[in-house]
């Protein structure tokens, strides 16, 4: 069984300041973050791996989309689909289906979170955002570059916060343009329409006035997604991108940026 355990996780945690945390408030954070339903489901479809899993999980919690631009989907699959990331385990979910049941495989380049849900694991590529990945690390992600999977990837790194009085994805990394160029492949943009609950950017904006830097709100994604449940998410799928537009009229980073403006443009 691949069970989730915050007692485990903070025990194991390199941080003095969560191992400070008496049982009663660990007991708090495991329901917050609702630990045992999500283990519960991750045990009834303990069964299903890769791009198996998010379709069930989907379907558990109810939760259905709509998409507009199917038809812009290239026939092959060797691409970089782009997306913003508005909800965090849900958008996810549903570019790994959308892509997984296109094509019928994938990789996905994240960060270390998706770790503690292993049936995403064979999928999975794993990305230190905070830290510089190794030697090691980056053969390994340029190796599945250089492969024939779809690749799906969330530039922004993180959960879209409140930016300008908006909810929207912080700046996005250059990095995929970069792959984009190295690997010849197009990129594909994919606007997730939602946003999360005012609890969620509320606890975002608390942290910031405060300038405390752990982010504190990434426990309630847990609690963000079960909100979803039962509902509808609309979804934008844009016409391809060449890998030849990305020329040495602006950098890697310009690039990247003006990439993301067009992905919120989709509607």
């Amino acid at each position: 069984m691949n069970n989730i355990n915050v007692a485990h996780f903070i025990e194991e945690s390199d941080s003095k300041f969560l191992k400070s945390f008496p049982d009663f408030l660990v007991k708090i954070i495991a329901r917050i973050i609702r630990q045992n339903d999500i283990n519960k489901i991750m045990n009834k479809y303990s069964d299903y791996v890769g791009i198996d899993f998010p379709p069930k999980i989907l379907e558990y919690l109810k939760v259905k989309f709509e998409i507009k631009g199917e038809e812009n989907l290239p026939e092959d699959g060797r691409c970089i689909f782009v997306t913003n990331h508005p909800f965090g385990i849900i958008d996810g979910l549903i570019v790994l289906s959308v892509v997984g049941k296109r094509y019928g495989k994938l990789r996905i380049i994240s960060n270390d979170y998706l770790k503690y849900f292993k049936n995403l694991n064979p999928i999975t590529v794993y990305v230190n955002v905070f830290e510089k990945n190794s030697r090691l690390h980056a053969a390994k992600i340029n190796e599945v570059y250089e492969s024939d999977y779809p690749i799906v990837n969330f530039p922004a790194g993180f959960v879209s916060r409140i930016k300008n009085y908006k909810v929207q994805d912080r700046e996005w990394k250059k990095s995929f343009v970069k792959k984009s160029i190295d690997s010849r492949r197009d990129v594909v943009p994919i606007k997730i329409n939602g946003r999360n609950s005012m609890l969620f950017y509320t606890l975002f904006l608390f942290r910031q006035a405060f300038g405390i830097k752990l982010t504190l709100e990434l426990i309630l994604l847990p609690r963000e997604m079960f909100r979803k449940s039962g509902k509808t998410i609309k979804v934008n799928i844009g016409q391809p991108i060449s890998y030849k537009s990305f020329d040495n009229t602006r950098t890697y980073y310009v690039w990247a940026q003006e990439v993301r403006e067009q992905v919120y443009k989709l509607n």
